[in-house]
C-alpha cells in the first residue's frame, strides 16, 4: 500500500496543510447546518446505527472527497478526524441530555 496522504509526502509544507485543514473545519461547519440538532451521548457509542455515528461515517467519507477534488489533496485520517470535531466543538448543532453522565457538567 502506498502513502497518499499529503501531510505525509509533504510535512515541511505547514501553510498548505493549515490551510487545508482550516477549509476542513469550515466545510464540516457548514455541513452540519444541513442536519437538524443531534443529540449526543444519549445512544450507545458503539451503536453505528446512532445519528451522531452515521453522520460522522459520512461526512469523513465526503471531506475526503472535497479536498481530493478541491485541494488536490490527501488529508490523513488524523486530519480529517481532528478537524471533525474541532467543528463539533464549536457548532450549536450537537445537543446533549441533562442526565449524560459527564461528571464534568454541571447544569445551569
Amino acid at each position: 500500500m502506498a502513502i497518499r496522504y499529503d501531510l505525509w509526502l509533504d510535512p515541511d509544507n505547514i501553510a498548505r496543510h493549515r490551510a487545508v485543514e482550516a477549509d476542513l473545519m469550515r466545510y464540516f461547519m457548514e455541513r452540519f447546518a444541513d442536519y437538524p440538532h443531534i443529540r449526543l451521548f444519549g445512544a450507545d457509542p458503539y451503536d453505528y446505527d446512532a445519528p451522531f455515528n452515521r453522520l460522522y461515517d459520512v461526512l469523513m467519507a465526503r471531506a475526503g472527497e472535497y479536498c481530493e477534488r478541491e485541494w488536490r489533496y490527501v488529508p490523513s485520517p488524523e486530519q480529517l478526524n481532528r478537524a471533525f470535531f474541532l467543528a463539533v466543538s464549536q457548532s450549536n448543532k450537537f445537543v446533549r441530555d441533562s442526565d449524560d453522565g459527564d461528571p464534568h457538567r454541571s447544569d445551569p
